[in-house]
């Protein structure tokens, strides 16, 4: 949105941390008016001649995928205005419920280049001011699709499959074969961990907040390689986006710009308690858990009466040993 290169810190160095980055952004986005850029001038037909590019087709599933969405910008553009007409009002309060369709669910048109994150803050703005709490978590979340560019550009070493922060390059992961294949088909024992696997392997999308959830799972209570993770991402994502994908992981891996200290690790039970309650998401994409009453970490015999997997590894244990392996390193 803006020249990656304009944006600095006081000291004429480039910002690593979001706050004052977008705190910078927001800056410069009130002094200067956004304007959308005109339709481009019809260029005139050229033949271009080309490589022979070998052929490819999607597997039926991946085809299956496809179906599932709405394509162009008219569509895009039209879903862009109704959510913030209204919907983004609510975003605050809404955006971290999974079962709850409480987000734009634009991530694939913005991702594909269908709409740009100027052309949303510019209908967010229309209809309403960063007051409004909804709005600017909202916008908060476009600026955070622009400081992963941002980083992206000014600091390319993310790019080259390393670490943003360099110590980590030659971080001791465990990398177990076995984990990880468990961990992208959705039988690691945790529901809220398998049922946000199965949503993107059925859909091609998952919740932002699963993201973070099966992504700090994988990298901290598995302590698998996050690069194993955020290449199965971009392989099934339809909104698979670079910037957004790598700083995500590395935020969750404890290896990124501003990332999640690596003492920080989610329980993947607590948050599931927490953002669905009820297990409405749950029961959704794992419907043999809903005959469950403790549908959020079954019993072990009830795993074994289902058929439903055991815990891959102790939460509790798993977290020590985490957080021990990354503070030796440290240190």
């Amino acid at each position: 949105m803006f020249n990656p290169k304009s944006i600095k810190t006081q000291s004429d160095t480039f910002f690593k941390v979001f706050t004052p980055y977008s705190k910078a952004f927001r800056s410069n986005l009130f002094e200067n008016e956004i304007k959308l850029c005109g339709l481009p001038k019809k260029q005139k037909s050229q033949f271009l001649g080309s490589d022979q590019v070998e052929l490819f087709q999607l597997d039926v599933e991946k085809q299956n995928i496809l179906k599932l969405y709405n394509v162009g910008e008219d569509y895009a553009l039209n879903r862009l205005s109704k959510f913030t007409e209204r919907k983004i009002l609510d975003y605050k309060d809404t955006r971290d419920f999974p079962a709850i369709d409480g987000t734009s669910s634009l991530s694939p048109y913005l991702s594909s280049g269908i709409i740009s994150g100027r052309q949303c803050l510019a209908s967010a703005l229309k209809f309403h001011s960063e007051e409004n709490i909804g709005v600017k978590t909202w916008v908060t979340e476009i600026i955070w699709r622009e400081f992963y560019k941002y980083i992206l550009f000014n600091f390319p070493r993310v790019s080259k499959n390393l670490s943003f922060s360099e110590k980590y390059d030659n971080f001791p992961w465990e990398n177990n074969d076995n984990h990880f294949k468990a961990w992208t088909n959705g039988e690691t024992g945790v529901p809220i961990i398998d049922a946000a696997m199965t949503q993107l392997n059925k859909t091609g999308w998952m919740h932002n907040r699963l993201r973070m959830i099966v992504a700090m799972y994988l990298t901290k209570n598995l302590l698998i390689d996050w690069r194993k993770g955020e290449k199965y991402f971009m392989k099934n994502l339809i909104d698979g986006d670079f910037a957004s994908n790598n700083g995500g992981w590395q935020w969750s891996a404890s290896t990124g710009v501003d990332a999640a200290p690596y003492f920080r690790i989610f329980n993947p039970i607590t948050q599931s308690e927490k953002f669905d309650k009820d297990g409405i998401f749950i029961k959704k994409w794992l419907p043999q858990l809903s005959v469950l009453k403790k549908v959020h970490d079954p019993l072990p015999d009830e795993r074994i009466k289902i058929g439903y997997s055991q815990h891959l590894v102790d939460l509790k244990e798993s977290r020590k040993k985490a957080i021990e392996a990354f503070s030796s390193f440290s240190n």
